[in-house]
């Protein structure tokens, strides 16, 4: 029995949206989340929902064997889902944020008339700064040909009459939002702060751009176009050639979503149908303003209506010159992120970089910073003489592009350069350093459970692992060298967990250790953190663990195909949702109880394309104290009764109750708990 995956996905934005409607969150977090929920949301049309239509055409026996969380009318139900989130999103935005925004002297104009006093400042605006940007194009029964609308942009369709004409005509302007800010700021009138989107401030001076027409009306579309790249897998050597190619074409790819304001006639909906092929369940009717995921980015006037920083931990060391290698070779390292600081991490590359002992730095990238500090680090250790090599990964979706170039940087300066091959994703996150220390050669390698950006750090949850542990590092260093290679032999690894070798054999193994245990008369217990659970075959071994009588704890932050809770089947088997200030993002995975139980982290969600079709790395945690500090950080987000939520059979979040007093903030206390070990 498997839940469909989309349909999970969408329970897990509403969660996303729930706290948007949290009064007990700040304000200016609640927009934030807002934002994130519309983002979410242009995501799936772009990525997920040209599959769900796609795969809708196929006939019922094919979808049957095609798809095993198969789900009869999926297109129906995902739009009836995104239409009755999107009323309760219109409700918290109307009845809740822009009251709450109000009441801060903040004021947003939102589908309301303009106010006198800011009439002359608007047109001022529009036609020194916002007209730059404009290119009004009447529209034709050809308009196709010489009007393509760009993925995710803003436009406005108006209808026109001539005087003493019945005849209507139609034309478009575009809402240059992205080369302007979304939100501009307009004059205070009685202490209170002004706000407009620059969609009013066009439609506002619509007839300035047709004078000598009526204007009969406006309204906002957007087009969302299918992004997922489709590279075949016997392409040209020239990927990155190829890739740009795709890039080019994806901003004008097939629609997935026409998103219209509502009022706009039926007539004008079919003729923009046709024109561009838009099928009817393509179709969302919309509000007046798209894209609020641009409430990011609203003015705040200062304010303070954000959570209280949490300061990350330094990892302290007295260390001459916080010398990483010299601690790692007495101890491992386990970080905690964004709990504790990321400087660590930077220091492991900066120091490898100048540090004359090395001679190798090893390294995949999958998603950098634009900015990256720890690829500049690499570009100095090539130019300081030492052999760096750099596997990058050109299919990351969205970030192609800063791949692309910073392999460009990186090669110019020397790095050797390999990118993944074409029928994988590398998505592991592993680094290896190799220093010369006499006659010897010790390896220091870090192991991640999410990527080496130092942006995203600061607000996803993640592990990294440092160790000097030789097991460790020579099957890193062979993993390495099968990356290298074109004529690819396949590596036997012991300790590391590894996709396509080993991973899902042993993570199989782990659970019916598990089986066993109960077989033999103890307690079996599984303790899984994890982003998304969707792979079968993994489902159905925690059926079969549960069935067995092992307890089942699962900690599942976005998909969840496993349904919980239904009486011989999955009974045991309890999974819980956690949506707070920061993303959760790592992987943890725990068998056994505490005092005899294994401990695993890395890279590798519970996927298809995570198990079979890319390389991720997972590596057991043996180190007492890390291990420990896992068990706590487990711990507190399964006792969370603040922010968690318990999927019921029908997946849908339950809030959990926290009884007397306040709850328990699992982020809260596990950075408390951090802040205050030995």
């Amino acid at each position: 029995m498997l839940y469909n995956r989309d349909l999970s996905w969408l329970g897990f934005n509403f969660r996303v949206l729930q706290e948007a409607a949290d009064e007990r969150v700040p304000l200016f977090e609640r927009l934030k989340f807002f934002a994130i929920f519309s983002a979410n949301l242009d995501e799936f049309f772009r990525v997920r929902y040209p599959s769900i239509v796609a795969f809708s055409k196929l006939n019922r026996k094919t979808q049957i064997q095609a798809k095993s969380e198969f789900e009869e009318n999926l297109p129906e139900k995902a739009q009836n889902e995104i239409n009755r989130q999107l009323q309760v999103y219109s409700s918290i935005l109307n009845q809740s944020l822009l009251p709450e925004l109000n009441k801060e002297h903040i004021h947003l104009y939102y589908n309301e008339p303009i106010k006198e006093e800011h009439i002359t400042e608007i047109r001022e605006i529009f036609l020194s700064q916002v007209l730059t940007f404009i290119q009004p194009l009447f529209l034709n029964a050809d308009l196709s040909t010489h009007f393509i609308p760009v993925n995710n942009f803003l436009y406005f369709v108006i209808t026109l009459r001539s005087p003493g004409e019945q005849t209507l005509r139609h034309a478009v302007v575009n809402i240059p939002s992205e080369k302007l800010q979304r939100f501009f700021t307009l004059s205070n009138i009685d202490d209170t702060n002004y706000v407009i989107f620059i969609d009013d401030i066009v439609r506002e001076n619509i007839q300035c751009l047709f004078p000598g027409f009526e204007v009969a009306g406006v309204y906002s579309i957007k087009f969302n176009r299918n992004a997922e790249l489709r590279l075949d897998e016997e392409y040209d050597p020239d990927v990155l050639g190829k890739i740009e190619k795709q890039l080019q074409k994806r901003q004008y790819g097939p629609p997935s979503r026409f998103l219209y304001e509502a009022g706009m006639p039926r007539n004008v909906q079919m003729f923009l149908a046709s024109a561009f092929d838009i099928k009817h369940e393509e179709m969302f009717e919309g509000g007046r303003y798209h894209n609020l995921s641009d409430f990011a980015k609203f003015p705040t006037f200062g304010k303070n209506l954000f959570y209280p920083e949490l300061k990350p931990i330094s990892f302290a060391t007295p260390m001459n010159c916080g010398d990483i290698f010299d601690v790692l070779n007495k101890k491992d390292i386990l970080l905690h992120l964004p709990y504790d600081s990321y400087n660590t991490v930077l220091s492991f590359f900066n120091q490898a970089a100048v540090d004359a002992s090395v001679t190798d730095i090893y390294i995949t990238i999958y998603r950098v910073a634009s900015e990256s500090h720890i690829l500049n680090a690499l570009i100095s250790a090539a130019k300081n003489g030492k052999n760096v090599t750099v596997f990058v990964e050109l299919k990351a979706r969205f970030d192609e592009a800063n791949n692309i170039k910073w392999s460009r940087k990186m090669k110019e300066a020397g790095v050797q350069i390999v990118y993944s091959p074409a029928d994988i994703k590398v998505h592991s996150k592993i680094g290896l350093v190799k220093r010369k220390i006499g006659d010897q050669t010790v390896c220091y390698c870090i192991l991640s459970t999410g990527n080496f950006h130092e942006v995203t750090a600061r607000f996803y949850t993640d592990h990294v692992m440092l160790t000097t542990d030789p097991i460790i590092t020579e099957e890193l260093l062979q993993l390495y060298r099968f990356l290298s290679k074109k004529k690819r032999e396949k590596v036997q690894f012991e300790t590391l967990l590894v996709s396509q070798f080993n991973m899902k054999e042993r993570f199989e193994k782990l659970i019916e250790q598990e089986i066993e245990k109960v077989r033999l008369g103890k307690d079996g217990l599984i303790r899984i953190k994890i982003n998304n659970l969707e792979e079968a075959s993994m489902i159905h071994m925690l059926y079969k663990a549960s069935n067995a009588g092992v307890q089942v704890q699962l900690l599942v932050r976005s998909v969840c195909c496993l349904v919980p809770g239904i009486e011989g089947l999955s009974s045991n088997i309890t999974v819980k949702r956690i949506v707070d200030r920061y993303l959760e993002h790592s992987r943890i995975f725990i068998f056994g109880c505490d005092d005899d139980c294994e401990v695993v982290i890395g890279s590798a969600d519970w996927m298809n394309r995570n198990l079979h079709s890319r390389i991720e790395v997972c590596v057991p945690v043996k180190d007492k104290t890390c291990k420990q500090e896992l068990l706590d950080y487990f711990k507190f987000q399964w006792q969370d009764t603040d922010k968690a939520v318990t999927l019921n059979s029908a997946l849908e979040n339950m809030k959990e109750m926290s009884g007397i007093g306040e709850g328990l903030n699992a982020q809260q206390s596990i950075y408390n708990y951090l802040k205050n070990r030995e």
